[in-house]
């Protein structure tokens, strides 16, 4: 039997644990992918090469169940110097797999022919071919023009900058079959709360690659325009039809989903905008006025001067919350829940000042 070896972890190359599902693969995967893309380092192609290499490989094995068990089990030398027969942990090795994703197969190969009485080894595939097959292979370039600003901003979360004519070219790609390319993509659009609340315009510039009958690929640009309306929410799906690439055998939709970008001060409820509003004890005992500016740009005051706020007390403001995308005119509700913040300490004569008052 073979003995487990180091090599390349291939969790941690992924950034999940090792009871991660295959959601959280494909998740994992998709992010470490769009971040170590080639086409986003051409200064330092070496090691983008490397990493996204690393990257596909990892998620290739680990997508695949024969694979990521013989891989717990052997380590990465063992998974791709073949398993003896018998070697498996089901005792019968396995005679071959390859990556699946939506229909699509990629094969393994292997050193030996047939591939039967064990496993015959792991040989990673184009980690193209891999990218290709989970992002739809284009858009080839795709970056929003919003008053000179990068729109398409896929390191948000992972604190980078955005994506700068991201592509399939630079001589590595394979091109994948047309019977292969999905009929639509998908990508974010990302709008902050104040687009969603006032509505917008945002215009997309989108490289899109078309293969010719005499298999010559060409590409073109369009400017895709995306009216946000008052009040759509997260999740809303705009869909440009037949703007995608076009490999053959037909044109891709294009499929933009709308994100929400998150704000300093409000957080959205369905309809509602809810406001964590931070008193001191003077203020919640007392009374106070506070400004607040709105998602329409205008201020008002909140103000209580009648009676005691408690801690964790919520109050609403008809009116004051999101539009309602489907019945204009109307809008949500501004929740407002207090926090009251306690001095750290009093002095005796605060303490007998504020027994006094209560007491009297």
């Amino acid at each position: 039997m073979l003995a487990p070896t180091m090599g390349k972890d291939y969790y941690a190359i992924l950034g999940v644990s090792k009871n991660a599902k295959d959601e959280e693969l494909k998740a994992a995967y998709r992010k470490q992918a769009l971040r170590w893309h080639p086409d986003r380092h051409k200064n330092d192609q070496e090691k983008a090469n490397a990493k996204f290499k690393d990257i596909s490989e990892a998620y290739e094995a680990l997508s695949n169940p024969d694979k990521r068990q013989i891989y717990d089990q052997f380590g990465e030398e063992g998974l791709k110097s073949g398993v003896p027969p018998g070697g498996g942990a089901n005792g019968g090795g396995f005679p071959g797999g390859g990556f699946s994703n939506g229909g699509t197969t990629f094969r393994f190969t292997s050193g030996g022919p047939g591939g039967g009485g064990g496993f015959p080894g792991f040989h990673p595939s184009n980690p193209e071919d891999i990218f290709a097959q989970l992002f739809g292979g284009g858009l080839s370039s795709m970056s929003g023009q919003e008053q000179g600003a990068q729109f398409m901003n896929v390191e948000d979360s992972m604190g980078g900058g955005g994506l700068h004519g991201f592509g399939f070219d630079g001589g590595r790609s394979r091109s994948t079959p047309s019977s292969r390319r999905p009929q639509e993509v998908t990508r974010p659009l990302q709008c902050s709360l104040e687009d969603l609340y006032k509505g917008c315009t945002k215009k997309l510039k989108v490289t899109r690659r078309i293969r010719g009958s005499n298999g010559g690929l060409s590409t073109s640009e369009k400017v895709l325009q995306v009216d946000v309306k008052p009040g759509w929410k997260a999740g809303t799906k705009i869909r440009f039809s037949k703007e995608g690439d076009d490999m053959g055998n037909g044109a891709q939709d294009i499929v933009f989903v709308v994100e929400e970008k998150p704000h300093s001060l409000f957080r959205r409820d369905g309809d509602d905008l809810k406001l964590d509003l931070r008193l001191t004890l003077d203020e919640a005992l007392c009374g106070f006025k506070k400004p607040v500016q709105l998602l329409s740009g205008k201020s008002i005051q909140i103000n209580n001067s009648n009676s005691v706020v408690q801690p964790g007390q919520v109050s609403r403001m008809p009116n004051y919350g999101m539009p309602i995308s489907k019945q204009p005119g109307r809008f949500g509700a501004l929740v407002i829940t207090y926090t009251v913040q306690f001095p750290p300490s009093l002095t005796q004569s605060q303490k007998e000042t504020i027994h006094k008052a209560l007491t009297e």
